[in-house]
């Protein structure tokens, strides 16, 4: 490899580094500021709220249309769990 070669090819690997740091710099920011909105989530799951709308979404009292994926136990369950997966490996 010839110093032009090497040096180019470490300025490559410079350029890229910077910008998946500088995406993840951003992404934990994202992260931290979705701890309201996680917490909220909570809180609804938790409740007999839920239950209650859950219920009535396995009933076929909600219309067919309503974006529910909050109502999949899994889905949320899992989104829960990968938060706090997420929490402690960010430390927030």
């Amino acid at each position: 490899m010839t110093r032009i070669d090497r040096i180019t090819h470490m300025e490559a690997l410079f350029d890229k580094s910077e910008e998946v740091i500088r995406r993840l710099e951003t992404a934990l920011e994202d992260f931290a500021a979705l701890q309201p909105a996680i917490a909220e989530l909570e809180a609804y799951y938790t409740s007999p709220q839920w239950r209650k709308d859950f219920e009535a979404d396995e009933a076929g009292k909600l219309p067919k249309d309503l974006k529910r994926g909050v109502l999949s136990e899994d889905g949320l369950w899992n989104l829960l769990g990968d938060w706090e997966r997420l929490k402690g490996i960010t430390k927030l």
